[in-house]
């Protein structure tokens, strides 16, 4: 009896013995092949959810990035439009269309000031009155800026992103969905404000775009359906550079103004914060005087 056990013994002993070899060589063999040959699997699931993350980030092809940090976006080449054009629609039928931010006068006009360039349309309002995004999109920036106080930019599927400065209270976050009308924060006048109003800018791939070519600031409501982008868009830049720096609205070069191949008095003066009434008066013109390229204006 004593030599069976023994015997058993012995033989699970082997056994144990045997398979903890052939284990341990299959786990040597195993951590090798895995770091060594063994490819790298795509996990077709994951580079879905990686995909659709970023389809989530409003025209994300364009910026090809997110970021949350820098107030403004790297500049595009405006060089790139040259001889063409860009259509960008604003409204259409699976969208919330577009509400006005604020229904007040507008104070101070996108063009030239003492010293600067104002890149933006300023609306009258009262602190702690309500704004809203001005169309449908996702909440970029959400924080206090040292210049344009408390701030929420806000990017929209063609491209286009809208600021809203100077506010008393930021009613967002950062990544936030937000629908046209929806109430993103509250009027005031932080920053760099004297006054409360409502600064608000429009800019495409970091570009600033006079919003009075986009909307009717009198009539609330789109100027059209679709923006078409140019180089005469952005032909403000231009005659910033002219200027050096220096007060663009004070110098005598700032208040004339050479006009260009389908200039109108109506352009001239929304671009200068005018009116036409205003530019006909200094002119001596008619509001049906027709420009002829090369043509001085008096601003």
């Amino acid at each position: 009896m004593k030599k069976i056990n023994l015997i058993l013994f012995l033989f699970f002993a082997f056994c144990t013995a045997f398979a903890g070899t052939k284990g341990g060589a299959m786990i040597a063999h195993h951590e090798r092949t895995g770091t060594d040959t063994v490819p790298y699997s795509i996990d077709l699931e994951e580079i879905s959810d990686y995909y659709d993350s970023l389809v989530s980030f409003p025209a994300y092809d364009l910026y090809c990035g997110w970021d949350t940090v820098n107030t403004h976006s790297i500049k595009f080449n405006i060089e790139s439009l040259k001889n063409g054009e860009k259509q960008i629609v604003l409204n259409n039928k699976n969208s919330c269309g577009f509400v006005q931010p604020f229904l007040g006068n507008i104070t101070s006009s996108f063009g030239p000031r003492k010293r600067r360039f104002h890149y933006g349309t300023d609306i009258n309002l009262e602190t702690g009155d309500a704004v809203g995004a001005a169309f449908d999109g996702k909440v970029r920036i959400a924080k206090k800026s040292s210049t344009y106080g408390n701030l929420v930019v806000i990017r929209h599927s063609n491209g286009l992103e809208t600021y809203y400065a100077h506010l008393s209270k930021i009613n967002v976050e950062t990544g936030q969905e937000v629908f046209a009308g929806q109430i993103i924060g509250l009027g005031g006048n932080t920053g760099h404000s004297h006054g409360s109003h409502l600064h608000f800018e429009v800019r495409y791939l970091g570009q600033p775009i006079n919003p009075q070519d986009i909307i009717s600031f009198t009539e609330h409501k789109l100027v059209s359906d679709t923006l078409c982008l140019s180089e005469k868009t952005f032909d403000y830049i231009s005659e910033i550079k002219k200027t050096g720096g220096r007060n663009f609205a004070g110098s005598k070069a700032a208040k004339v103004y050479v006009v260009k191949k389908g200039d109108t008095l109506f352009a001239i003066a929304r671009k200068y914060g005018s009116s036409p009434k205003d530019l006909c008066h200094k002119n001596k013109l008619k509001t049906s005087s027709k420009l002829h390229p090369g043509q001085r204006i008096k601003i």
